[in-house]
């Protein structure tokens, strides 16, 4: 029987090696041939820019923002929305005949590929998707490393794109990006050039989640220990979830002093560390925990949910809040009302506010605190405590736990390895990974606490930066030999760019779980295994062996 589609960028792809009928995500076939679809107009794009670049010719910005933008949708859980696609490869298709002319005219000439060249309708993208998808690369380790770099590009494209939301831009990343796209699609790469394409594109991603770390810092101030209330108030809320922080400044601005609190949801936590926000006394708390546990949190939230990024999780039929929920910038869902940014990047959400208005407060689920605010500026001004917790013996090991949850039943190993460790240790996290133990009341360390939260997945920067200058101070000639272990989880793509990042820092023997990603061929695995001692993971009390901690 033919494939409906074929997609393993995520950690849950089926078996173990890729969703053929419908995304264990949620995503449906037709979703995914848009998605491939859009790919494909992107990798249009980014050759004729490419070569317009290499020609001495200036690129419109425009071209920048569409291309992180539709990178960004085709991420795990962002847009399900399948007419909202199919309007970017329009106008992606638009995009790239618009080059294609400036091109001619200048005298220009273009690689000739299928990327270039095809002009079907909208009526001819199904059909037309099924040639161009993961599986037109029919070498195994080749496919595996484009895949690889391409997922590494889509998670610094959510990066970049944040960035931009704030007005900071990195020129040097969109063309990286783009001649990445170009020579993947029009040069016949060897295993050894794509390994190299590989690294540099967690160089670039180094450069992304700084770019995202300098814009969050200037805007909103650097994030600082924080106690967030986990419990609710009386008045009716609104649920901001995603990663985008500008999106969550519009929203407090125009809920101030309508009677409504805004929560965040999961990767929006850290949110609560910046100093600029702790100004708006409706900004409530956090509610909820994991983004897997959406459908039954959603409901008792009772309030308006609004998506500003990746992480949704298809209704239930049943769902009650279906109609409450709404999705912005590069995120969709079929039947949701999408809030769309004015020509200033401006976004009304008065529709939103009006409802909440509207809802009863949101059903209590648990009550305290959870602390976090441990960014590399916050730990630089601990590092005192920490020099001598760890000189002293107090803090024995490190050990980075940042990445992403997810809902499958392996992924209480974390939770279980959290347990375990020695109480001589300390979690460094950031990501949803986090909501596997930054409620189990570890304790700390001489007043430092034993889970160190530096905030959301693109704040993995922070631990990279907070192990660089710890190798400063102790005086060691490499990372390595710092006192940290690597037991990293990953879901989607963003935790690749990450992943990549921080092999480009020289950083080695990372463990990554709950399983291996399904686009990394064996024979890859074992070039990153010689080159990097990357692995998996096994069961606890094995992998606290493997890993000097017990």
């Amino acid at each position: 029987m033919k494939e409906n589609m074929f997609c393993f960028q995520c950690q849950e792809t089926a078996k173990g090696t890729g969703c053929t009928v419908k995304g264990v995500c949620g995503k449906m076939s037709s979703t995914s041939a848009m998605m491939d679809m859009l790919l494909f107009s992107v990798r249009g794009i980014a050759i004729v820019a490419n070569t317009l670049r290499n020609g001495h010719r200036k690129i419109d910005e425009k071209i920048n923002r569409f291309i992180v933008d539709a990178l960004f949708t085709t991420i795990t859980n962002a847009n399900f929305d399948d007419q909202r696609i199919i309007r970017l490869i329009r106008k992606g298709m638009e995009l790239r005949n618009e080059l294609i002319n400036q091109a001619r005219q200048a005298g220009i000439p273009l690689p000739e590929t299928d990327e270039l060249q095809w002009q079907g309708t909208e009526e001819e993208y199904t059909a037309k998707a099924s040639q161009v998808g993961v599986l037109r690369e029919t070498d195994e380790n080749l496919r595996s490393l484009k895949e690889l770099t391409l997922y590494g590009l889509k998670g610094m494209a959510a990066y970049t794109e944040h960035a931009m939301h704030l007005g900071f831009n990195d020129e040097s990343i969109h063309t990286f990006m783009q001649q990445a796209l170009s020579d993947m699609t029009t040069q016949k790469l060897t295993v050894p050039e794509l390994t190299q394409l590989v690294l540099e594109t967690g160089k670039y991603g180094v450069s992304a989640m700084a770019l995202l770390d300098k814009a969050n810092t200037q805007s909103y101030g650097n994030p600082e220990i924080t106690k967030v209330d986990i419990g609710v108030r009386s008045n009716p809320g609104i649920l901001i979830s995603g990663h985008d922080l500008k999106d969550l400044e519009e929203l407090l601005e125009q809920t101030e002093g309508t009677g409504v609190d805004v929560y965040t949801h999961s990767e929006m936590l850290p949110a609560h560390y910046y100093p600029a926000f702790k100004k708006y006394s409706h900004f409530a708390g956090n509610y909820g925990n994991s983004w897997w546990r959406q459908r039954e949190e959603f409901e008792t939230f009772n309030g308006p949910i609004y998506f500003t990024t990746n992480c949704i999780v298809p209704p239930l039929p049943s769902a009650s809040y279906i109609n409450r929920m709404y999705t912005g910038n590069s995120t969709g869902y079929p039947g949701c009302k999408h809030i769309q940014e004015n020509t200033d990047g401006y976004k009304d959400f008065s529709e939103i506010i009006a409802q909440a208005k509207k809802c009863p407060p949101p059903t209590e689920i648990e009550t305290g605190h959870i602390t976090g605010g441990f960014a590399h500026n916050q730990v630089v001004q601990l590092a005192p405590q920490i020099i001598e917790a760890v000189r002293s013996g107090a803090i024995r090991k490190f050990i980075v736990m940042a990445g992403c949850d997810g809902r499958m039943k392996n992924r209480e190993y974390y939770t279980e390895f959290a347990e375990a460790l020695p109480p001589n240790t300390v979690i460094l996290t950031a990501g949803c990974a986090k909501y596997r133990y930054n409620k189990l009341g570890l304790g700390d360390i001489n007043g430092i606490p034993r889970v160190l939260d530096a905030g959301q997945c693109n704040d993995s920067y922070s631990l990279a930066l907070i192990a660089l200058k710890l190798k400063e101070i102790f005086g060691l000639a490499n990372v390595n030999d710092l006192p940290i272990a690597f037991n990293i989880a990953w879901y989607e793509q963003k935790a690749v760019i990450v992943l990549l990042a921080l092999l480009s820092l020289g950083f080695k023997n990372i463990h990554i779980g709950p399983t291996l990603p399904a686009f990394v061929s064996p024979a890859i695995l074992n070039v990153l295994a010689e080159q990097f001692n990357l692995g998996g993971i096994t069961d606890v009390k094995q992998d606290l062996q493997r890993l000097h901690i017990a």
